[in-house]
């Protein structure tokens, strides 16, 4: 799949095949605000001081040594939990706006008192266990920037910003917002009805084995796991790789989001991703 490029211009956009699938212009690249080289200390909080200190300490190994920039996001409700790096750095969202895509799909229904028709049912399934690109762009399309900014409104995530013309693997998104989105649909609220959550994390409980990298990794057993991942080569900064997913059990209430980029291989950014995820994960279940 591809997206339709206007060619009628002063000078040609040239565009990079990306391993989502989607080809995007390589002009006007964004970036992470703080692209500092060195990792600063990841800061944590929580009503177990032990556990916020203990967190901190092996989240800030587990990233010493990797390049890139990485901004990572976890709450925990059963400890009141929360650790944070680069929360607010914006980042190319790739596949990961598919959530996104999908929560906003259902606030609309739900707005108009309607359920899903099969062919949306479908295309949901598609773009979420998936990560099915033609299914996304059809949902996008469909839904248009209207819709997609009022849930974004409703949703309080005031920083993530639609890609234009289409592109919607560049959606800016940030730590904050997304782990916004996480609560929403992990929690009782009134932007999304209580199938819709459910919905939702049961699809991303479904993605398929070859895409259950990143956050998952490491999780306890008896923890249930839900999972989306992004994953974006641009021609400057490399490979954006990215994991969003939340965990219930084993005493824990919890989601996670990491979000990187400047790796040099897609793997790399995994490697990361999923260093972060395993003290995450033993460091909740032994507190």
């Amino acid at each position: 799949m591809t997206h339709g490029i206007s060619t009628g211009r002063a000078r040609t956009l040239v565009v990079s095949a990306v391993a989502a699938g989607v080809l995007i212009p390589t002009l006007a690249a964004a970036s992470p605000a703080a692209a500092a080289a060195t990792t600063p200390t990841v800061s944590c909080t929580s009503a177990k001081a032990a556990l916020a200190t203990k967190l901190q300490k092996d989240i800030t190994a587990a990233l010493a040594n990797r390049t890139g920039t990485i901004a990572v996001g976890l709450y925990d409700r059963t400890t009141n939990t929360t650790c944070s790096l680069r929360a607010t750095s914006s980042y190319d969202s790739a596949s990961v706006v598919k959530v996104t895509v999908l929560a906003t799909l259902l606030w609309d229904a739900k707005k108009h008192n309607r359920y899903l028709t099969d062919t949306e049912a479908s295309l949901a399934k598609a773009m979420i266990t998936k990560s099915d690109n033609d299914a996304t762009s059809k949902l996008w399309k469909q839904l248009g920037l209207t819709k997609i900014k009022g849930f974004l409104s409703a949703a309080g995530m005031t920083k993530t910003v639609p890609g234009a013309n289409g592109y919607w693997g560049l959606t800016q998104i940030n730590v904050t917002d997304e782990q916004k989105l996480l609560k929403l649909i992990t929690a009782n609220n009134s932007v999304l009805s209580d199938n819709s959550r459910a919905y939702i994390l049961k699809l991303m409980g479904q993605v398929i084995s070859s895409q259950r990298w990143g956050t998952p990794a490491g999780v306890p057993s008896g923890v249930s796991w839900h999972v989306k991942n992004g994953w974006l080569q641009r021609s400057t900064h490399g490979w954006r790789v990215h994991s969003v997913g939340t965990f219930d059990g084993g005493g824990h209430d919890y989601m996670i989001t990491v979000l990187t980029w400047g790796n040099s291989t897609m793997k790399y950014g995994i490697t990361t991703i999923e260093g972060v995820a395993k003290v995450i994960h033993r460091d909740l279940a032994a507190s």
